[in-house]
């Protein structure tokens, strides 16, 4: 079999295991490898078809990596849904107190909520856009 060949096999692989696994960090990984596959098309030395392995598939670990990172830290844990799944989650208020607070059941139990939104808070369908400790922070 051709190097090119060898190259796409690899990359078929690691797209398949990034299926089973969920892991997004493979396909970066089947970047590289693919990139190594059209280097050996193009007729590249093996060490440079490695090297374009390690620089794309490398490169691509490193930049979604740094992004998922700068997204992160830009985020509040209690806002970030990818660190609570409530987040989003619509609940029904029946009733408001004066200061802007509710009794909401949630998830099978009762849990505190506070209007975070623009005017005043009215009963119905809100939007969990964070949790401050054990408080649910919603709005329209």
């Amino acid at each position: 079999m051709s190097p090119s060949t060898l190259w796409w096999i690899a990359c078929g692989a690691l797209v398949a295991a990034e299926l089973v696994t969920g892991t997004f960090y493979l396909l970066m990984l089947a970047s590289g490898a693919a990139a190594a596959a059209v280097a050996a098309w193009l007729g590249a030395a093996e060490s440079a078809q490695f090297i374009a392995a390690a620089a794309v598939g490398g490169g691509a670990v490193l930049a979604w990596h740094r992004r998922k990172n700068a997204q992160a830290s830009r985020i509040p844990a209690g806002a970030n849904p990818d660190v609570s799944l409530d987040i989003g989650q619509t609940v029904h208020v029946t009733l408001w107190a004066g200061d802007g607070s509710a009794t909401v059941k949630y998830r099978g139990a009762d849990w505190q909520a506070r209007f975070i939104g623009a005017g005043a808070p009215q009963a119905g369908s809100h939007t969990i856009r964070a949790i401050e400790g054990s408080t649910l922070l919603l709005d329209r």
